[in-house]
């Protein structure tokens, strides 16, 4: 019986082989070495410092809670964040104390050397932390939140030491506020008294931080247990924190901070980013662009570069507006301002919607950012700069239009009116003439034979001026009529 023959396998070539070989060996010695490497690694974990310095806003938030989180990804046993700052948004400060008190490794407020601050909503995020640390020279304090929405009221005046303790004496002060402030303030405080008890720090000088907007120096704060302690500098604040224990949402962490390695992690492309566009003077701007960007593409088919530019910044205006505290009062004020504008160059209204416009745009502007926040709200120059902008845009868009308006028409049937022509032919058309009492003939207009009728009789090669145009008959009148009745006897 025939053996049947068998398909051979197909086999690598010897050299792919070997290749492949050499490269699994390699793999398996590269995993050996970091295991071994990993086994031998000191047992003593990572400082991780976060800088913030400035105002606190969303960017400053967006980059704390970030690096909270890299800081506990990576094993750090202890995240110090530098504060400097003169306080900042309410939104934004809410988010770090959530991301503090939701760290699963110790996190350590540093109010860092060289006369830096934590006032308004630094002091907030400094009760929040699990260890509260000041340097020489520098201070908290003033947590008086700033009213939004209501730019004229002011913040409550300090109490006098002889007012101290003295709750009759401050209730005409408290009448004197409004029911929207005191129940900002009254909410502060509760808020900051709470992280106070958290931590177990002084709860009654927190709250008289908020009430009365007291501050103190590094020296009074340890001394009335307001923070854990004062350190120098941040060596110095690691060498006092060695051996001590910290109980954060995952349980006691015992801190080895003596030796550690310092890790500082600085704000990246996206940190810079959120911290440009959310300015509201660039945020004004880059709405106002992307306005004017897609009015010119949509009035010009086919530029594509407007179009574009202008979605992209409307876009991104949009966003940084969705971060910030805005009056949307103030936002449709802006829109309202910028589409009177546009309308300016397509209506016949000699400048009033312009006017109009400029003016809505300009109280607009000044209303979008809802807050009296230092660092905060779109200045006067800008405002005036870019209100003065338009209006030099609807100056030369309404000038273009009125010197389009009263230019002679040069196409249709209407540019035959006034022009100048010559008669080719005054034969009389009898029933025509019967009918309407007017000579009717032929002459030349533009290049073109024209149906002409005159109220007197014209000769040929006579020189003709069109007065109006009926279908295709021209009313005509002889150039030399006005001379000939100049001259008579």
């Amino acid at each position: 019986m025939p053996r049947l023959a068998s398909t051979p396998l197909v086999r690598p070539p010897t050299r792919l082989r070997m290749w492949l070989s050499h490269c699994a060996a390699a793999f398996l010695v590269l995993l050996a070495c970091a295991a071994i490497a990993h086994a031998a690694a000191p047992t003593r974990q990572d400082v991780v410092v976060i800088p913030v310095v400035g105002a606190i806003s969303p960017a400053s938030a967006d980059f704390i809670t970030r690096s909270l989180t890299r800081a506990a990804n990576t094993g750090a046993q202890l995240a110090v964040i530098e504060l400097d700052t003169p306080g900042g948004l309410d939104v934004s400060m809410r988010q770090i104390i959530k991301a503090i008190l939701a760290s699963p490794i110790p996190v350590a407020a540093f109010i860092a050397p060289g006369g830096a601050r934590a006032a308004s909503a630094g002091t907030y995020i400094v009760y929040a932390s699990h260890i509260a640390a000041m340097a020489p020279g520098t201070n908290l304090g003033a947590a008086t939140p700033i009213q939004l929405g209501a730019p004229g009221l002011a913040a409550p005046e300090p109490k006098r030491p002889s007012e101290a303790g003295k709750g009759a004496a401050s209730a005409p002060a408290t009448e004197t506020q409004s029911t929207e402030t005191r129940k900002q303030i009254d909410d502060a405080a509760a808020y900051i008294r709470g992280l106070a008890q958290l931590r177990g720090r002084n709860a009654a000088w927190a709250e008289q931080a908020v009430r009365e907007a007291v501050s103190l120096s590094a020296s009074e704060a340890l001394a009335q247990h307001v923070v854990d302690l004062t350190a120098r500098d941040l060596p110095d604040l690691l060498t006092k924190l060695d051996g001590r224990i910290v109980e954060t949402a995952t349980g006691p962490h015992k801190l080895a901070t003596s030796h550690a390695q310092v890790v500082t992690f600085e704000p990246d492309w996206r940190s810079h980013f959120l911290a440009v566009v959310t300015d509201p003077n660039v945020a004004l701007i880059l709405l106002t662009i992307g306005m004017y960007g897609l009015f010119f593409e949509f009035a010009n088919p086919g530029f594509v570069l407007p179009g574009v530019a202008g979605a992209i910044c409307l876009l991104v205006g949009l966003f940084a507006l969705q971060l910030l505290p805005i009056s949307y009062t103030g936002l449709a004020l802006i829109f309202l301002g910028i589409a009177f504008l546009i309308a300016e160059a397509f209506l016949p209204t000699f400048g009033t919607l312009g006017f109009g416009g400029i003016v809505a745009f300009a109280a607009g502007a000044l209303m979008l950012i809802d807050t009296d926040q230092p660092g905060y709200g779109v200045p006067l120059p800008t405002v005036a700069a870019i209100s003065a902008a338009g209006a030099v845009f609807v100056f030369f868009v309404s000038s273009f239009a009125y010197r389009a308006r009263r230019r002679p028409v040069v196409t249709g049937g209407e540019a035959l009116v006034g022009s100048v022509g010559e008669v080719i032919d005054a034969a009389l058309a009898p029933a025509d003439e019967e009918s309407t009492g007017a000579s009717v003939g032929w002459a030349r207009v533009h290049g073109e034979r024209w149906r002409v009728r005159a109220a007197a009789p014209l000769a040929a090669g006579a020189h003709i001026r069109v007065t109006g145009r009926h279908g295709l008959v021209l009313d005509v009148v002889s150039t030399e009529e006005p001379q000939q009745r100049g001259v008579s006897p």
